[in-house]
């Protein structure tokens, strides 16, 4: 007896048809009625009854479907037990984001990282503060990293790296043949504004202190929004240095008389034990320049 002979039998118990088991099961008809035929030569006798309205179990099909699906299942198990012995051996590190870090720095570091422990498997989670900060504390996360400051009695927390902020327009944009802009021209250009932005605040008091307003023609939580609304020419978006990439069609300048600069940092929750390859990890990290 063949998986696919009980992967076809239960099909066909499912759709009561043996065109539509076929279909849902990705072989062709008469394949799925030769393994049938296999399989009741095999257990001595009929299993299906057909009809016009398509088929139905005899006796012995009815008898044998709680076996059948029986089998089915110990054999998914056994396939997920193995799984997870497979995975034992892989070191999964989970890794949460702040929604704008800058993934040059971060991915080169992990990479190196990598390469010191191929077995390592990481996932990285794009998130917002708070829900990072969350799920880091419910022990889902090996390690958080964000611009925002927390409390060190709750969190192991390291320096990475700092960044200044630069305009970002497109090259098509007025701006795009200056050096460096000032709070001026700024004032006087359509701005792609981050609510979720550390340094927002700052920005705009140290702005309004000069006598000078900002206009928001877009507003979004996203970066990636922002960026391809400047890409079109919709405005100027000021980013970490970190988060802007590196492409022919968009130009970044310094702030002239803003002097913002964030501080990025690796987290870990005090309360949760450290493993040997998320040290290794932050090790990596802070060797970031």
């Amino acid at each position: 007896m063949q998986m696919n002979q009980i992967r076809y039998f239960l099909a066909v118990c499912e759709h009561k048809n043996f065109t539509h088991a076929a279909r849902a099961t990705n072989v062709s008809q008469p394949s799925l009625t030769s393994s049938i035929k296999k399989l009741e030569d095999e257990l001595g006798g009929v299993l299906f009854l057909r009809d016009r309205a398509g088929c139905r179990l005899t006796p012995l099909g009815t008898l044998m479907l709680p076996h059948l699906l029986n089998v089915q299942q110990q054999t998914r198990e056994a396939k997920a037990k193995a799984i997870r012995h497979v995975r034992l051996e892989r070191v999964p590190i989970t890794l949460g984001v702040g929604k704008t870090i800058g993934q040059a720095k971060i991915s080169e570091a992990i990479e190196r990282f990598r390469t010191l422990q191929p077995r390592a498997d990481i996932e990285l989670i794009v998130e917002d503060q708070q829900t990072l900060l969350t799920v880091l504390r419910e022990g889902r996360f090996d390690m958080v990293i964000t611009a925002s400051e927390v409390s060190p009695e709750i969190y192991r927390v390291n320096p990475l790296y700092q960044e200044g902020y630069r305009a970002v327009v497109s090259i098509k944009h007025p701006l795009s043949h200056q050096k460096s802009v000032t709070m001026e021209m700024l004032a006087a250009t359509d701005m792609l504004d981050r609510p979720n932005c550390e340094m927002r605040d700052i920005l705009h008091k140290t702005i309004a202190e000069h006598g000078h307003t900002l206009y928001a023609a877009y507003r979004s939580n996203h970066v990636d929004w922002l960026l391809e609304l400047a890409r079109k020419g919709a405005g100027c978006v000021i980013l970490p240095e970190t988060a802007i990439p590196e492409e022919a069609g968009l130009v970044s300048m310094p702030i002239e008389g803003v002097g913002i600069e964030r501080q990025v940092f690796a987290l870990r929750y005090r309360h949760q034990p450290s493993r040997p390859e998320s040290d290794q990890l932050l090790q990596e990290l802070t060797r970031i320049m």
